[in-house]
């Protein structure tokens, strides 16, 4: 008996001295270094910081024990990488600082942008450094239909704003999106582009199709060497002449006619222009190409501006609360090019756009006219855009479109 319990003892040491001699030989299991920005940063503390307005480089680095001196001569090191004058207000920048009890600045991180990020390094030598970040661009579908206002359709189908205003871009001269109904739907294939784990924005509608109104119009994105642009299903530009409205607006308030109340003057006379009700600021758009005739403050008109398109067409856009920069006599525009910003300038009672348009000398209504188109696709590159098309066709009929009740047909949507 006692020679089985020494026995025992034996085996139970044995044991516990294999398990603790086992665990000395296995290898020390060290922690994952914390890597941001590309740098191993858990010798430093790590401070985030927002930028407040008016705060220049000086007042970030002040309190990490830099002198403005050397933020001076820092900013003036990296101006060719870098303008620190760019730094904006309300971003975030990420000090890298010693852990000691000085805490001084080793490095700042500033993102201008999702795509890049700019090093300041402040440590043995000042200088700065502009990283690319890589980007992938991912292809998606979506599909909805119109049940109360296009942006918020596309939002419930989980887009954006942004892709919201590139289907707008793409139909411009086709549909007045004023007057789209519910039950109208949409389907589109697109670019999205990503950094990392994260989607960053809308790349290219690369093909779209929009039913209102009982038909169907289809755009399909294709570039034959003179830029992008997009072609109907026969090869036909979907851009014209001119956009179907100077703005994205809330609504029209007026439209042109020989005969109105004017509510500033209170009497009856001709509106020979469009009036879009927009907020105040809201970006107002040229047309059509052209050069500027015109531009500056008259006082029943406002700030407006005048661009001449070709000997046949002109337009003119009141009310301006101001002119964008560079609008002057004699400066080229281009289609959608920004050339000023709703207001309620001269003779309004609220902030809108007053649209004028001229032919051959005429005001004429706008919408009484139908644009030619631009240049279709050239016949070297047609059988390569059909088959481009065929295959966006028949992807875009795989994208099944949700089943809606919908409410009674010619009920308004909005923008």
């Amino acid at each position: 008996m006692e020679q089985s319990l020494k026995k025992n003892k034996a085996q139970k040491f044995a044991k516990y001295t294999q398990q603790d001699t086992d665990q000395e030989d296995q290898p020390a299991v060290l922690p994952e270094p914390t890597i941001l920005y590309g740098m191993v940063v858990d010798s430093f503390q790590v401070v985030e910081h927002t930028i407040r307005p008016r705060q220049n480089l000086a007042d970030i680095l002040i309190p990490f024990n830099i002198e403005a001196r050397i933020a001076s001569e820092l900013a003036s090191k990296c101006k060719s990488i870098f303008d620190v004058r760019r730094l904006a207000a309300n971003k975030k920048v990420t000090i890298l600082a010693s852990k000691d009890s000085s805490q001084t600045a080793q490095f700042m991180i500033y993102e201008p942008n999702p795509t890049e990020f700019v090093v300041f390094s402040l440590a043995d030598t000042l200088g700065a450094t502009l990283v690319q970040r890589e980007t992938r661009t991912v292809e998606k579908s979506i599909y909805g239909t119109i049940t109360s206002s296009l942006s918020e359709s596309m939002t419930q189908a989980g887009g954006n704003a942004a892709l919201t205003s590139k289907l707008v871009d793409v139909f411009a001269w086709q549909i007045d999106f004023f007057r789209i109904q519910k039950g109208d739907s949409f389907r589109l294939i697109y670019e999205e582009e990503w950094v990392e784990d994260k989607p960053i924005g809308v790349g290219k509608v690369l093909a779209v199709e929009f039913a209102h109104a009982g038909q169907t119009y289809s755009a399909y994105y294709y570039d034959q060497g003179q830029g992008s642009n997009y072609f109907d299903e026969n090869g036909n530009s979907m851009r014209q002449a001119f956009l179907k409205a100077p703005l994205n607006f809330t609504r029209i308030s007026s439209r042109f006619t020989m005969k109105r109340f004017h509510p500033v003057q209170k009497r009856w006379k001709a509106h020979l222009g469009t009036d879009y009700a927009a907020p105040t600021g809201t970006e107002i758009y040229t047309v059509g190409d052209g050069v500027v005739v015109e531009a500056g403050y008259n006082g029943g008109n406002g700030n407006y501006v005048k661009v001449k398109h070709n000997d046949t067409y002109t337009t003119q856009y009141l009310h301006m609360s101001k002119i964008a920069r560079g609008m002057k006599k004699g400066t080229r525009v281009r289609q959608g090019q920004v050339i000023g910003y709703v207001g309620s300038t001269g003779l309004a009672t609220g902030p809108h756009l007053c649209f004028r348009f001229w032919k051959n000398g005429k005001q004429i209504d706008p919408f009484s006219i139908k644009m030619p188109p631009a240049e279709p696709i050239g016949k070297q590159h047609l059988q390569a855009f059909q088959e481009v098309k065929q295959q966006y066709a028949q992807r875009l009929a795989a994208i099944e479109l949700p089943e809606e009740e919908h409410q009674k047909e010619g009920l308004q949507a909005s923008l």
